[in-house]
C-alpha cells in the first residue's frame, strides 16, 4: 500500500459503497494528486517533491495550473515549519504556483497556515462521487457531437488548443510521450462539432478511483449539454474497465448538473 504522501497511481478500484466517507475523500485526494503530479514527475526537465509530506509538482513553465501543491500530511505540530518549507521549493524556483487544500489534508487548520504566510484564497470547489454501476447515462449526446478520445499527439494539441494558453500548449506537448503511453494513467477526450473542437474533459485513475476533470466547452457551444457528454463519456470507459467509483471536483454552480447524473457532494 502506497504511503500517505506518494503518488497512488496503482491501487485496486474500490467501491463507493464499501468505503467510509473519509476513505473516499482519501481516495479522491489521492486521484487529484495523480492528475496534477504524474506527467510532471515523468516528464524531463520538469520536477516532483514529496519530501516535506506535501506533493509539490514544479513544471518549470510560467502557469501555476502545472505547479500545484497538494495532498498534505502535516503533523500538526510540525505543519508550520512544512509550510514554510514547502513554500520555499517555489520561491526557490521562481515558478508561479497553487496550493489545493481538500478535507483529506491535515492538519485541520492547514487553511489558516497558508493564508498566515502570505497565501490567498481563489476558489471552492466541490468534492463528488458517484458510484459508476448506478450513472444515469439516460442524457444522450447532442446531435452532431463526436467526442474522441486522444490517441495521437495532433488530438492531444487539439485538447490543450483549447485552453488558449501558450504555456498550457508548451506543457502537453513536452508531456505528450508519457501522457499518450499505453499505460499513462490519464485519458483525455475532445469533443467535435463539424471537425471542429469544441469541448475537452479527462479522466484519472489513481487511488483507486477514476476522477474527471478539464470538462471545458467553448462559449459559443454552451448550454448544449454537452459538458455533461463530455463527462459521461470517460465515466462509462471508466466504468467498462472496471472501475468502481468516479469523482470530480464541480465549480458551486454546476453541482446541480452533476447531481442529476448521480453524483453526491463530499466536502469542498
Amino acid at each position: 500500500m502506497p504511503q500517505p504522501n506518494e503518488l497512488p497511481r496503482v491501487m485496486p478500484p474500490i467501491a463507493l459503497g464499501d468505503v467510509s466517507r473519509a476513505a473516499l475523500l482519501e481516495a479522491a485526494d489521492a486521484n487529484f494528486a495523480v492528475h496534477a503530479a504524474w506527467a510532471v514527475d515523468a516528464t524531463d526537465g520538469m520536477r516532483v517533491s514529496e519530501e516535506f509530506g506535501v506533493v509539490l509538482s514544479d513544471s518549470g513553465l510560467n502557469c501555476d495550473t502545472f505547479n500545484v501543491a497538494c495532498r498534505a500530511r502535516f503533523p500538526e505540530a510540525e505543519a508550520p515549519h512544512r509550510v514554510r518549507s514547502a513554500l520555499g521549493f517555489y520561491r526557490e524556483s521562481g515558478s508561479p504556483f497553487s496550493w489545493w487544500v481538500s478535507p483529506a489534508d491535515t492538519p485541520v487548520g492547514l487553511p489558516e497556515l497558508l493564508l498566515a504566510e502570505g497565501l490567498r484564497e481563489d476558489e471552492t470547489e466541490v468534492a463528488m462521487a458517484v458510484d459508476l454501476a448506478g450513472l444515469r447515462t439516460s442524457r444522450l449526446a447532442p446531435a452532431g457531437l463526436e467526442i474522441r478520445r486522444v490517441h495521437e499527439v495532433e488530438r492531444l494539441r487539439d485538447f490543450a488548443r483549447h485552453y488558449d494558453d501558450v504555456d498550457v500548449l508548451r506543457f502537453y506537448e513536452r508531456a505528450a510521450p508519457a501522457l499518450l503511453a499505453p499505460d499513462s494513467p490519464q485519458w483525455f477526450y475532445v469533443g467535435y462539432i463539424d471537425g471542429v473542437a469544441v469541448a475537452t474533459s479527462e479522466v484519472t485513475f489513481g487511488g483507486g478511483v477514476a476522477g474527471i476533470y478539464c470538462v471545458s466547452t467553448l462559449e459559443a457551444f454552451r448550454r448544449r449539454g454537452i459538458g455533461t457528454a463530455m463527462t459521461l463519456q470517460p465515466l462509462l470507459d471508466a466504468r467498462g474497465h472496471g472501475w468502481r467509483t468516479g469523482v470530480l471536483q464541480a465549480a458551486p454552480a454546476a453541482v446541480n448538473v452533476y447531481g442529476r447524473l448521480g453524483l453526491q457532494a463530499l466536502g469542498e
